[in-house]
């Protein structure tokens, strides 16, 4: 309990009595003293109270005021309300000696009377009239804050921060082939979630004035084609395979990829629909697309590997080591040092010192037209302007078997080679084993364990070499040379260049000149255009 005083009013004289604090209440605060005697016109010495408050101990003590006596008081209270008008506190001042007191209806409809009609708390005005403590604050009246609300916001499905961060190697160094730049989407992501405002609710200060919570801000999804928005218009979701973008605070997916180069400042790209280069594409990069690859500069010693078409407007100088595969068609202005694979057909105006392989045909008849080095390999037809040099460069046409399967042919010849020289080192042993046994020589367990890993290891190779066999076999049938498969010549062809049909073959022996090179009675002979 606080300190607290009180006046006692005796005949000659108007006295206060201090009442010292309990377990650990503030002490009496003079200038609240001397206030509530000012407003009472009750005289004091201020100097005296001073005194008499610092050495009050735990006993009472009473000063006398002035040599006269003055009329009672009723218990008070002092009243304070916040400039907010959001609380109310008094602070109740004991009556005099034998003087009367409150009650507590008269503090309810003095806070009437004062136009506090909400938040009034009777709990507190209870509490404090069944136990009285002076001098202390008590809140009578508390406002409702409003309640704030939240904003709309967008939870994005992706990164949107659209500065490369190049992926770091297990030794710490930085690695710009792979800078994760490219955000890749299917076909049905939820690409992004508006999360809606939640509106406030209003508060109401103790007069009863209403307090508006402050405005919520409200946003929509914002995006661009091949993008689905639900009937709520709450989730953006892709509706193709490709790449995801926020630019502007628009969502963007495209099933084409555009970049300037690539470089270290895209890093390899391996992206689900088609990419656009409008730049180059340096050398060691990898560029991988479900779609196709349009690069409208230069190819250095890259690989570019597409499910559809590669088109590469300025050429491409591979530097031995460039690859391009296609599931479709290859164009190029040049192909220079280059392993080019293409499940349709090539065309370029160049093809120098390259291995160069379609699914249907070559064509190499522009301005410029020639091979030169290499071997180029189609399965209908070869175009060409100018086959060979006169420098006599290793240049190789082949044309009547896809090379595809010529290719997995080689492969199954080279597992059947290794399955044999494998099993025949194993029979050597086994027959060794046999000549042993013939002449009684008797075997440790480990080494008869050993005998029959080596018998089922024979019987499981043999098994795959079979298999090998007639797959190997059933490939060969099909290498069968395409009818009408044709090597055509429409400037010179050079002595010393090999052209190949189906299985048949033949070396230029002297220059000629549009010609036409065709496979009949199982030659390879040229005839006329």
């Amino acid at each position: 309990m606080n300190g607290y005083f009180r006046l006692v009013h005796e005949t000659d004289k108007t006295c206060i009595k201090l009442i010292p604090p309990t377990d650990g209440g503030e002490p009496i605060v003079v200038n609240e003293m001397t206030e509530y005697l000012s407003r009472r016109n009750i005289n004091f010495d201020k100097t005296t109270l001073y005194q008499a408050v610092e050495s009050l101990g735990n006993e009472e003590k009473q000063v006398v005021l002035e040599r006269r006596q003055t009329l009672k008081e009723r218990e008070s209270y002092k009243f304070t309300v916040s400039q907010d008008y959001m609380s109310a506190y008094v602070r109740f001042y004991a009556p005099s000696v034998d003087g009367e007191e409150m009650t507590a209806q008269e503090l309810v409809n003095d806070l009437a009377s004062r136009g506090i009609r909400f938040g009034v708390k009777k709990e507190n005005i209870s509490a404090y009239f069944a136990n009285r403590k002076y001098c202390e604050d008590i809140l009578v009246a508390e406002g409702l804050e409003p309640v704030q609300g939240k904003d709309a916001y967008i939870e994005y499905c992706f990164n949107t921060d659209r500065k490369a961060k190049p992926t770091l190697k297990e030794d710490g160094s930085v690695d710009f082939f792979q800078l994760n730049v490219v955000q890749h989407c299917n076909k049905g992501d939820v690409l992004a979630k508006l999360i809606p405002a939640v509106p406030g609710k209003y508060g109401m200060n103790i007069m009863g004035s209403r307090i508006k919570p402050a405005d919520v801000k409200n946003v929509i999804l914002q995006y661009g084609n091949n993008i689905e928005i639900s009937e709520d218009r709450t989730i953006l979701t892709s509706m193709v395979n490709g790449h995801v973008e926020l630019i502007d605070d628009n969502v963007f997916v495209s099933d084409v990829l555009i970049v300037e180069n690539v470089d270290t400042s895209t890093g390899n790209i391996d992206y689900e629909g088609s990419v656009q280069i409008n730049g180059n594409v340096a050398t060691n990069f990898q560029v991988k697309a479900k779609g196709n690859i349009e690069v409208k500069g230069v190819v250095e010693g890259a690989l570019l590997e597409a499910d559809g078409n590669i088109i590469i407007a300025r050429g491409m100088n591979g530097m031995g080591k460039g690859t391009l595969k296609a599931g479709g068609n290859i164009i190029s202005k040049f192909l220079e040092n280059v392993q080019a694979q293409a499940q349709g057909y090539v065309a370029s105006d160049s093809i120098l010192h390259s291995r160069v392989t379609a699914g249907t045909e070559v064509n190499v008849d522009g301005k410029r037209g020639f091979i030169i080095g290499g071997k180029v390999s189609a399965v209908n037809t070869i175009n060409v302007k100018t086959l060979g040099s006169t420098m006599g460069a290793d240049t190789t046409v082949e044309v009547g078997t896809d090379p595809s399967i010529a290719a997995k042919v080689a492969e199954l010849q080279a597992k059947i080679d290794a399955e044999n020289s494998s099993l025949q080192q194993i029979n050597q042993v086994l027959t060794a084993t046999k000549q042993k046994m013939a002449k009684g020589v008797k075997f440790s367990p480990e080494q008869v364990q050993y005998v029959q890993t080596l018998i089922e290891g024979s019987r499981t190779k043999s098994e795959q070499l079979n298999k090998y066999t007639e797959e190997h076999d059933k490939l060969q049938n099909q290498m069968k040379c395409r009818e009408g498969a044709s090597v055509v010549v429409r400037g010179s062809a050079y002595p010393g260049t090999i052209i190949c049909i189906g299985d048949s073959s033949m070396i230029i022996q002297k220059e000629a000149q549009y010609c036409r090179f065709i496979r009949s009675r199982g030659d390879v002979k040229l005839t006329g255009i």
